[in-house]
Protein backbone atom coordinates (compact mmCIF):
# COMPACT_ATOMS: atom_id res chain seq x y z
CA UNK A 1 0.00 0.00 0.00
CA UNK A 2 1.60 3.35 -0.97
CA UNK A 3 2.26 6.24 1.42
CA UNK A 4 -0.24 8.60 -0.19
CA UNK A 5 -3.10 6.18 0.36
CA UNK A 6 -2.03 5.63 3.96
CA UNK A 7 -2.05 9.35 4.67
CA UNK A 8 -5.64 9.44 3.53
CA UNK A 9 -6.88 6.23 5.12
CA UNK A 10 -8.29 7.93 8.19
CA UNK A 11 -10.07 10.74 6.41
CA UNK A 12 -10.57 10.02 2.71
CA UNK A 13 -12.80 12.57 1.00
CA UNK A 14 -15.99 12.26 -0.98
CA UNK A 15 -15.77 12.06 -4.77
CA UNK A 16 -15.68 15.58 -6.13
CA UNK A 17 -13.52 17.68 -8.38
CA UNK A 18 -10.38 18.57 -6.46
CA UNK A 19 -6.63 18.35 -6.21
CA UNK A 20 -3.61 19.34 -4.11
CA UNK A 21 -1.51 22.49 -4.46
CA UNK A 22 2.03 22.55 -3.10
CA UNK A 23 3.94 25.71 -2.18
CA UNK A 24 7.55 24.61 -2.18
CA UNK A 25 8.88 27.81 -0.61
CA UNK A 26 6.61 27.49 2.43
CA UNK A 27 6.57 23.67 2.42
CA UNK A 28 2.77 23.98 2.62
CA UNK A 29 0.30 21.79 0.73
CA UNK A 30 -3.47 22.46 0.32
CA UNK A 31 -5.84 19.71 -0.86
CA UNK A 32 -9.47 20.27 -1.83
CA UNK A 33 -12.22 17.66 -2.27
CA UNK A 34 -9.93 14.74 -3.05
CA UNK A 35 -11.50 11.59 -4.41
CA UNK A 36 -10.23 8.20 -5.49
CA UNK A 37 -9.95 9.58 -9.02
CA UNK A 38 -7.67 12.51 -8.15
CA UNK A 39 -5.97 11.07 -5.09
CA UNK A 40 -2.71 10.89 -7.02
CA UNK A 41 -2.19 14.64 -6.65
CA UNK A 42 -1.43 14.07 -2.97
CA UNK A 43 1.99 12.76 -3.97
CA UNK A 44 3.25 16.32 -4.37
CA UNK A 45 2.47 16.93 -0.67
CA UNK A 46 5.05 14.43 0.55
CA UNK A 47 7.86 17.07 0.86
CA UNK A 48 5.52 19.41 2.81
CA UNK A 49 5.77 20.13 6.53
CA UNK A 50 2.13 21.33 6.67
CA UNK A 51 -0.74 19.60 4.82
CA UNK A 52 -4.38 20.74 4.79
CA UNK A 53 -7.39 18.72 3.58
CA UNK A 54 -10.60 20.66 2.95
CA UNK A 55 -14.07 19.61 1.85
CA UNK A 56 -16.13 16.43 1.62
CA UNK A 57 -17.37 13.75 4.01
CA UNK A 58 -15.99 10.40 5.04
CA UNK A 59 -19.05 8.29 5.83
CA UNK A 60 -18.46 6.12 2.78
CA UNK A 61 -15.24 4.85 4.36
CA UNK A 62 -16.76 3.87 7.70
CA UNK A 63 -16.40 0.14 6.90
CA UNK A 64 -12.98 0.49 5.33
CA UNK A 65 -10.65 -2.14 6.87
CA UNK A 66 -7.64 -0.67 8.66
CA UNK A 67 -4.93 -3.09 9.72
CA UNK A 68 -1.40 -2.87 11.05
CA UNK A 69 1.35 -1.65 8.75
CA UNK A 70 4.25 -3.71 7.52
CA UNK A 71 7.74 -2.56 8.50
CA UNK A 72 8.69 -1.02 5.15
CA UNK A 73 5.52 1.08 4.96
CA UNK A 74 5.91 2.20 8.57
CA UNK A 75 9.49 3.28 7.85
CA UNK A 76 8.31 5.30 4.84
CA UNK A 77 5.77 7.13 7.00
CA UNK A 78 8.38 7.94 9.61
CA UNK A 79 10.67 9.42 6.94
CA UNK A 80 8.13 12.15 6.01
CA UNK A 81 8.72 15.68 7.34
CA UNK A 82 5.01 16.46 7.81
CA UNK A 83 4.58 18.09 11.21
CA UNK A 84 1.08 19.59 10.99
CA UNK A 85 -2.15 18.30 9.42
CA UNK A 86 -5.39 20.29 9.14
CA UNK A 87 -8.80 18.80 8.34
CA UNK A 88 -11.59 21.25 7.49
CA UNK A 89 -15.25 21.22 6.42
CA UNK A 90 -15.68 17.50 7.02
CA UNK A 91 -18.35 15.17 8.36
CA UNK A 92 -16.34 12.63 10.36
CA UNK A 93 -17.78 9.38 11.75
CA UNK A 94 -16.12 9.07 15.13
CA UNK A 95 -15.80 5.31 14.80
CA UNK A 96 -13.58 5.79 11.74
CA UNK A 97 -11.52 8.45 13.47
CA UNK A 98 -10.95 6.14 16.43
CA UNK A 99 -9.58 3.42 14.15
CA UNK A 100 -7.52 5.74 11.98
CA UNK A 101 -5.90 7.82 14.72
CA UNK A 102 -3.38 5.12 15.57
CA UNK A 103 -1.76 5.59 12.15
CA UNK A 104 -0.32 8.86 13.42
CA UNK A 105 1.91 6.80 15.70
CA UNK A 106 3.91 5.94 12.56
CA UNK A 107 4.46 9.62 11.65
CA UNK A 108 6.25 12.67 13.02
CA UNK A 109 3.08 14.79 13.03
CA UNK A 110 3.12 17.04 16.11
CA UNK A 111 0.04 19.22 15.48
CA UNK A 112 -3.45 18.09 14.47
CA UNK A 113 -6.21 20.60 13.67
CA UNK A 114 -9.93 20.14 12.98
CA UNK A 115 -11.70 23.23 11.64
CA UNK A 116 -15.45 23.41 10.96
CA UNK A 117 -15.91 19.65 11.30
CA UNK A 118 -18.89 17.61 12.49
CA UNK A 119 -18.10 14.48 14.51
CA UNK A 120 -20.87 11.94 14.18
CA UNK A 121 -21.72 9.01 16.42
CA UNK A 122 -19.52 7.37 19.05
CA UNK A 123 -16.21 5.69 18.39
CA UNK A 124 -14.67 2.63 19.98
CA UNK A 125 -11.64 4.17 21.63
CA UNK A 126 -10.52 0.99 23.38
CA UNK A 127 -8.21 0.31 20.43
CA UNK A 128 -6.21 3.37 21.52
CA UNK A 129 -5.60 2.07 25.05
CA UNK A 130 -1.90 2.43 25.95
CA UNK A 131 -1.24 3.85 22.47
CA UNK A 132 1.33 6.66 22.26
CA UNK A 133 1.22 9.34 19.56
CA UNK A 134 3.76 12.02 18.60
CA UNK A 135 1.02 14.69 18.51
CA UNK A 136 1.69 17.40 21.12
CA UNK A 137 -0.85 19.99 19.94
CA UNK A 138 -4.54 19.28 19.28
CA UNK A 139 -6.91 22.01 18.07
CA UNK A 140 -10.64 22.05 17.39
CA UNK A 141 -12.36 25.17 16.04
CA UNK A 142 -16.06 25.50 15.31
CA UNK A 143 -16.68 21.77 15.64
CA UNK A 144 -19.83 19.86 16.57
CA UNK A 145 -19.71 16.67 18.62
CA UNK A 146 -21.37 14.83 21.47
CA UNK A 147 -21.12 16.65 24.85
CA UNK A 148 -17.97 16.02 26.88
CA UNK A 149 -20.03 15.01 29.91
CA UNK A 150 -20.27 11.24 29.98
CA UNK A 151 -17.19 10.77 27.77
CA UNK A 152 -14.80 10.09 30.64
CA UNK A 153 -14.37 6.43 29.65
CA UNK A 154 -13.51 7.37 26.06
CA UNK A 155 -10.84 9.77 27.25
CA UNK A 156 -9.56 7.19 29.70
CA UNK A 157 -8.75 4.91 26.76
CA UNK A 158 -6.78 7.80 25.24
CA UNK A 159 -5.05 8.68 28.49
CA UNK A 160 -1.65 7.30 27.45
CA UNK A 161 -1.53 9.84 24.61
CA UNK A 162 -3.52 12.70 26.18
CA UNK A 163 -1.28 12.50 29.22
CA UNK A 164 1.60 13.73 27.04
CA UNK A 165 -0.33 16.42 25.11
CA UNK A 166 1.05 19.94 25.66
CA UNK A 167 -1.46 22.19 23.84
CA UNK A 168 -5.23 21.81 23.57
CA UNK A 169 -7.65 24.26 21.95
CA UNK A 170 -11.42 23.82 21.69
CA UNK A 171 -12.72 27.16 20.43
CA UNK A 172 -16.04 28.36 19.01
CA UNK A 173 -17.64 24.99 19.70
CA UNK A 174 -20.43 25.77 22.22
CA UNK A 175 -18.68 23.96 25.09
CA UNK A 176 -20.68 24.41 28.31
CA UNK A 177 -18.64 22.33 30.76
CA UNK A 178 -15.32 20.58 31.36
CA UNK A 179 -15.87 17.66 33.76
CA UNK A 180 -13.29 17.31 36.52
CA UNK A 181 -12.10 13.83 35.48
CA UNK A 182 -11.33 15.06 31.97
CA UNK A 183 -8.91 17.65 33.30
CA UNK A 184 -7.09 14.98 35.29
CA UNK A 185 -6.28 13.11 32.08
CA UNK A 186 -4.20 16.02 30.74
CA UNK A 187 -1.26 15.56 33.06
CA UNK A 188 1.33 17.39 30.91
CA UNK A 189 -0.86 20.09 29.33
CA UNK A 190 0.78 23.53 29.28
CA UNK A 191 -1.77 25.53 27.26
CA UNK A 192 -5.58 25.34 27.23
CA UNK A 193 -7.65 27.55 24.93
CA UNK A 194 -11.43 27.34 25.37
CA UNK A 195 -12.26 30.77 23.94
CA UNK A 196 -15.59 31.60 22.27
CA UNK A 197 -17.63 28.96 24.05
CA UNK A 198 -20.51 28.94 26.57
CA UNK A 199 -18.68 28.34 29.83
CA UNK A 200 -20.40 30.00 32.78
CA UNK A 201 -19.32 30.79 36.34
CA UNK A 202 -20.72 27.54 37.76
CA UNK A 203 -18.87 25.38 35.23
CA UNK A 204 -15.37 26.62 36.13
CA UNK A 205 -14.91 25.17 39.61
CA UNK A 206 -15.53 21.56 38.47
CA UNK A 207 -13.32 22.11 35.42
CA UNK A 208 -10.29 23.10 37.51
CA UNK A 209 -10.74 20.72 40.40
CA UNK A 210 -7.90 19.28 42.48
CA UNK A 211 -5.56 17.33 40.18
CA UNK A 212 -6.90 18.76 36.92
CA UNK A 213 -4.38 20.28 34.51
CA UNK A 214 -1.58 20.15 37.13
CA UNK A 215 1.04 21.85 34.94
CA UNK A 216 -1.14 24.35 33.07
CA UNK A 217 0.67 27.62 32.32
CA UNK A 218 -1.55 29.36 29.74
CA UNK A 219 -5.37 29.54 29.97
CA UNK A 220 -7.69 31.41 27.62
CA UNK A 221 -11.31 31.85 28.71
CA UNK A 222 -11.91 34.69 26.26
CA UNK A 223 -15.46 35.41 25.15
CA UNK A 224 -17.45 33.00 27.29
CA UNK A 225 -20.38 33.65 29.65
CA UNK A 226 -18.35 34.56 32.72
CA UNK A 227 -19.57 37.35 35.00
CA UNK A 228 -17.92 36.88 38.40
CA UNK A 229 -14.38 38.23 38.75
CA UNK A 230 -13.91 36.70 42.19
CA UNK A 231 -15.61 33.50 41.03
CA UNK A 232 -12.99 33.03 38.33
CA UNK A 233 -10.27 33.73 40.88
CA UNK A 234 -11.54 31.01 43.20
CA UNK A 235 -11.96 28.58 40.30
CA UNK A 236 -8.37 28.81 39.06
CA UNK A 237 -6.58 29.10 42.41
CA UNK A 238 -5.58 25.41 42.22
CA UNK A 239 -3.66 26.01 38.97
CA UNK A 240 -0.40 26.54 40.81
CA UNK A 241 1.77 26.93 37.70
CA UNK A 242 -0.56 29.29 35.79
CA UNK A 243 1.40 32.15 34.20
CA UNK A 244 -1.01 33.63 31.63
CA UNK A 245 -4.78 34.15 31.94
CA UNK A 246 -7.09 35.70 29.32
CA UNK A 247 -10.56 36.75 30.51
CA UNK A 248 -11.17 39.30 27.76
CA UNK A 249 -14.62 39.79 26.20
CA UNK A 250 -16.49 38.49 29.25
CA UNK A 251 -18.86 40.78 31.16
CA UNK A 252 -17.22 40.78 34.56
CA UNK A 253 -18.30 42.41 37.79
CA UNK A 254 -17.37 42.26 41.46
CA UNK A 255 -19.92 41.00 43.96
CA UNK A 256 -20.02 43.43 46.92
CA UNK A 257 -20.61 40.63 49.40
CA UNK A 258 -17.99 38.27 48.04
CA UNK A 259 -14.86 37.53 50.00
CA UNK A 260 -11.45 38.22 48.57
CA UNK A 261 -9.42 35.63 46.68
CA UNK A 262 -5.74 35.18 45.99
CA UNK A 263 -4.75 34.53 42.39
CA UNK A 264 -2.00 31.97 41.72
CA UNK A 265 1.31 33.58 42.70
CA UNK A 266 2.81 32.34 39.41
CA UNK A 267 0.48 34.53 37.29
CA UNK A 268 2.46 36.99 35.15
CA UNK A 269 0.20 37.97 32.22
CA UNK A 270 -3.43 39.03 32.82
CA UNK A 271 -5.84 40.12 30.07
CA UNK A 272 -8.98 41.90 31.29
CA UNK A 273 -9.67 43.87 28.12
CA UNK A 274 -13.26 44.38 26.91
CA UNK A 275 -14.79 43.11 30.14
CA UNK A 276 -17.02 46.11 30.87
CA UNK A 277 -15.15 47.06 34.05
CA UNK A 278 -15.52 50.59 35.40
CA UNK A 279 -12.93 50.10 38.12
CA UNK A 280 -9.80 48.06 38.76
CA UNK A 281 -10.99 45.14 40.84
CA UNK A 282 -8.97 43.88 43.76
CA UNK A 283 -7.05 41.83 44.27
CA UNK A 284 -4.66 41.70 41.34
CA UNK A 285 -1.98 39.04 41.08
CA UNK A 286 0.96 40.57 43.00
CA UNK A 287 3.70 39.47 40.59
CA UNK A 288 2.08 40.67 37.36
CA UNK A 289 4.37 41.71 34.53
CA UNK A 290 1.71 42.39 31.86
CA UNK A 291 -1.76 43.85 32.54
CA UNK A 292 -4.22 44.60 29.74
CA UNK A 293 -7.31 46.58 30.80
CA UNK A 294 -7.97 48.28 27.47
CA UNK A 295 -11.48 48.81 26.04
CA UNK A 296 -13.24 49.21 29.39
CA UNK A 297 -14.94 52.07 31.26
CA UNK A 298 -12.16 53.01 33.67
CA UNK A 299 -12.14 56.61 34.90
CA UNK A 300 -9.14 56.23 37.19
CA UNK A 301 -6.40 53.69 37.87
CA UNK A 302 -4.79 53.75 41.29
CA UNK A 303 -2.84 50.54 41.73
CA UNK A 304 0.73 49.68 42.62
CA UNK A 305 2.53 46.74 40.98
CA UNK A 306 6.27 46.80 41.46
CA UNK A 307 6.95 44.01 38.91
CA UNK A 308 4.74 45.37 36.11
CA UNK A 309 6.50 45.82 32.78
CA UNK A 310 3.61 46.39 30.35
CA UNK A 311 0.38 48.28 31.06
CA UNK A 312 -2.38 48.64 28.45
CA UNK A 313 -5.16 51.15 29.23
CA UNK A 314 -6.23 52.28 25.77
CA UNK A 315 -9.90 53.06 25.00
CA UNK A 316 -11.09 53.89 28.49
CA UNK A 317 -12.47 57.08 30.09
CA UNK A 318 -9.31 58.21 31.85
CA UNK A 319 -8.98 61.95 32.34
CA UNK A 320 -5.48 61.63 33.73
CA UNK A 321 -2.72 59.10 33.31
CA UNK A 322 -2.07 56.98 36.40
CA UNK A 323 1.02 57.72 38.44
CA UNK A 324 3.67 55.56 36.88
CA UNK A 325 5.89 55.90 39.92
CA UNK A 326 3.92 52.83 41.07
CA UNK A 327 5.46 50.81 38.21
CA UNK A 328 9.23 51.29 38.39
CA UNK A 329 9.93 48.42 35.94
CA UNK A 330 7.51 49.66 33.25
CA UNK A 331 8.77 49.46 29.65
CA UNK A 332 5.46 49.65 27.74
CA UNK A 333 2.65 52.12 28.50
CA UNK A 334 -0.42 52.43 26.22
CA UNK A 335 -3.06 55.13 26.80
CA UNK A 336 -4.61 55.65 23.36
CA UNK A 337 -8.12 57.06 23.00
CA UNK A 338 -8.82 58.31 26.50
CA UNK A 339 -9.59 61.84 27.72
CA UNK A 340 -6.09 62.68 28.88
CA UNK A 341 -4.96 66.28 28.44
CA UNK A 342 -1.33 65.88 29.46
CA UNK A 343 1.10 63.06 30.22
CA UNK A 344 2.94 63.13 33.57
CA UNK A 345 6.21 64.15 31.92
CA UNK A 346 8.05 64.69 35.22
CA UNK A 347 7.42 61.02 36.05
CA UNK A 348 7.88 59.61 32.56
CA UNK A 349 11.37 61.02 32.12
CA UNK A 350 12.53 59.35 35.33
CA UNK A 351 11.59 55.80 34.30
CA UNK A 352 14.73 53.94 33.39
CA UNK A 353 13.14 51.13 31.36
CA UNK A 354 10.31 52.92 29.55
CA UNK A 355 10.66 52.45 25.77
CA UNK A 356 7.18 52.18 24.25
CA UNK A 357 4.62 54.89 24.96
CA UNK A 358 1.43 55.05 22.91
CA UNK A 359 -1.04 57.82 23.71
CA UNK A 360 -2.70 58.81 20.43
CA UNK A 361 -6.26 60.07 20.19
CA UNK A 362 -6.33 62.13 23.40
CA UNK A 363 -7.48 65.80 23.65
CA UNK A 364 -4.11 67.31 24.48
CA UNK A 365 -3.49 70.60 26.23
CA UNK A 366 -0.60 71.91 24.19
CA UNK A 367 0.85 74.09 26.89
CA UNK A 368 4.61 74.13 27.07
CA UNK A 369 4.87 71.10 29.35
CA UNK A 370 2.18 69.15 27.50
CA UNK A 371 3.53 69.62 23.99
CA UNK A 372 7.15 69.66 25.08
CA UNK A 373 6.91 66.35 26.88
CA UNK A 374 5.36 64.57 23.90
CA UNK A 375 7.87 66.09 21.50
CA UNK A 376 10.73 64.92 23.71
CA UNK A 377 9.31 61.39 23.89
CA UNK A 378 9.01 61.34 20.10
CA UNK A 379 12.58 62.61 19.65
CA UNK A 380 13.80 59.70 21.78
CA UNK A 381 11.86 57.23 19.64
CA UNK A 382 9.51 56.22 22.48
CA UNK A 383 6.21 57.17 20.82
CA UNK A 384 4.87 54.28 18.77
CA UNK A 385 2.33 54.01 15.98
CA UNK A 386 0.13 57.08 15.56
CA UNK A 387 2.77 59.77 15.91
CA UNK A 388 2.48 62.45 14.73
CA UNK A 389 -0.85 62.37 12.84
CA UNK A 390 -2.99 61.13 15.76
CA UNK A 391 -1.61 63.52 18.37
CA UNK A 392 -3.65 66.73 18.16
CA UNK A 393 -4.14 69.75 20.38
CA UNK A 394 -7.51 70.42 21.99
CA UNK A 395 -6.36 73.49 23.90
CA UNK A 396 -5.32 76.29 24.33
CA UNK A 397 -7.47 77.96 21.67
CA UNK A 398 -4.57 79.23 19.57
CA UNK A 399 -3.34 75.67 19.00
CA UNK A 400 -6.65 73.82 18.76
CA UNK A 401 -6.56 71.33 15.88
CA UNK A 402 -2.79 71.57 15.51
CA UNK A 403 -0.59 68.51 15.48
CA UNK A 404 1.33 68.39 18.76
CA UNK A 405 4.49 68.03 16.71
CA UNK A 406 3.99 71.47 15.17
CA UNK A 407 3.49 73.43 18.40
CA UNK A 408 6.45 75.82 18.86
CA UNK A 409 8.25 75.00 22.08
CA UNK A 410 11.30 76.98 23.18
CA UNK A 411 12.98 77.97 26.42
CA UNK A 412 12.09 81.61 25.81
CA UNK A 413 8.40 80.82 25.38
CA UNK A 414 7.96 78.06 27.94
CA UNK A 415 10.24 79.00 30.79
CA UNK A 416 10.67 82.74 30.82
CA UNK A 417 11.89 82.64 34.39
CA UNK A 418 14.79 80.46 33.30
CA UNK A 419 15.81 83.17 30.81
CA UNK A 420 14.95 86.33 32.77
CA UNK A 421 16.66 85.30 36.01
CA UNK A 422 20.17 85.00 34.51
CA UNK A 423 19.69 88.34 32.71
CA UNK A 424 18.72 90.01 35.97
CA UNK A 425 21.77 88.57 37.69
CA UNK A 426 24.04 89.80 34.91
CA UNK A 427 22.53 93.28 35.02
CA UNK A 428 22.92 93.39 38.78
CA UNK A 429 26.58 92.40 38.56
CA UNK A 430 27.18 95.02 35.90
CA UNK A 431 25.56 97.63 38.14
CA UNK A 432 27.77 96.67 41.06
CA UNK A 433 30.85 96.76 38.83
CA UNK A 434 29.91 100.22 37.50
CA UNK A 435 29.43 101.56 40.99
Amino acid sequence: MNVAVLLFLGLGLLEAEGRCFFNRTQEHCMCYNLSQENLGSIIQCLPASVVEFWGGEVERYVDFPIGDLDDSTADMLRSLIIRKIVFGDLLVPEILLARALKFFSYTQVQELVFDRCIFKGRGNWEEMANQDLPILSLRFHNVTSAPLTGREQDLSSLSSWLGTLQELAVTGSRVTSLPCNIGRVFRALLSLDVAQNSLGDKSLTPAFCEGAFPHLQVLSLQRNNLTSYHGVCKSVKLLRELQQLDLSQNKLMAEPSSSSCQWPVSLRIFNLSSTGLDEVLAPLPPSLEVLDMSCNHLRAVDISLSSLKKLFLSQNLLQAAPSIRNYPMLDTFHLDNNSIAELPWDEVKLLEYLQDVSAAGNPYNCSCSGAGGLQTLASRGHLGQGWPQDYKCHSPPQYQGWLVRDVPVSVLQCNRAAVIAPICVILALLGVAGA
